[in-house]
């Protein structure tokens, strides 16, 4: 079997195996959850296979856990994710700070952009995004364990293997494929251009670096910000941005040319400072 198609083959697995677990974990959860509320175990699988599981906040917060938990320790303890402190030997607090900086760059044009194009979250979803973003542990799920073990499969996993078959200009083919699977993942369209977009960055830090890392800031800060602001401000996850800039366009603007202010000098920085081991 040629390299490529064996690389290509070992990327499909894991991205398969990253959605099992969440398939199987919302399963079983929906099931616990069905016989706590006193139906027979006969009964909740019954449920189970005639309605599917449930939305429900708290099953959606027990499961992305217990799958976000198992994942990351499937793919570290299977190797299928090396794990090495040689990235953060070279002491690279310069370039995770400007991870950092340029991760909050992003933020309104990626909003800006979603609203462009109209993409918006299915009704349910969004009422069940907003319930998760004010609960205390949805910060665990949404700034925490969701940037940890998308990371770990689909950098340091998916686009690890993509990479060693994919080297010089053929680098940007394996970035884009392991974007772009980032994005269907997340399965709707008003995350998926966010998650595509955001994925093309993470990939190039992750391929300049080799180490997940930076991705993992960039992905922390990215989840954060909006979690907090949703906690300060609630209801501000319904409000358009030319709604918060008081009906003025050029407000938006403003805050546009300013995000790429911040964003465009740290990717400037990152492009010199991200390397291996440094």
């Amino acid at each position: 079997m040629k390299p490529i198609v064996r690389q290509s083959l070992n990327a499909l697995f894991y991205v398969v195996i990253f959605i099992l677990l969440q398939f199987i974990m919302m399963k079983l959860v929906t099931w616990g959850y069905l016989i706590k509320q006193g139906s027979s175990v006969a009964e909740a699988f019954a449920r189970l296979a005639q309605h599917g599981s449930l939305l429900d906040t708290q099953v959606i917060l027990v499961s992305t856990l217990l799958s976000s938990v198992f994942t990351i320790v499937l793919f570290v303890r299977a190797r299928w994710t090396p794990i090495s402190r040689d990235y953060l030997g070279g002491r690279p607090w310069a370039a995770l700070l400007w991870t950092g900086v340029a991760a909050i760059g992003t933020i309104v044009p990626s909003v800006w952009l979603n609203e462009l194009f109209a993409l918006d979250m299915p009704e349910h979803m969004e009422r069940l995004f907003t319930d998760i973003m004010r609960r205390p542990m949805g910060y665990l799920f949404i700034g925490i364990l969701a940037p940890v073990a998308e990371e770990i499969v689909f950098r340091g996993a998916v686009l690890r293997s993509l990479l060693t078959v994919m080297q010089g200009r053929w680098r940007w083919v394996a970035i884009a494929c392991s974007a772009v699977i980032f994005g269907v993942v997340h399965g709707n369209n008003a995350q998926f251009l966010h998650a595509a977009l955001i994925g093309l960055l993470l990939g190039w830090m992750y391929e300049r670096t080799r180490s997940i890392v930076p991705g993992l800031i960039f992905h922390w800060i990215n989840n954060s910000v909006p979690f907090v602001f949703a906690n300060l401000y609630p209801g501000i996850d319904d409000v358009k941005l030319i709604e918060l800039a008081g009906g003025s366009e050029l407000r938006v603007a403003l805050w546009l040319v300013f995000s790429l202010c911040i964003f465009v000098p740290a990717l400037y920085q990152l492009n010199r400072r991200l390397r291996r081991g440094a």
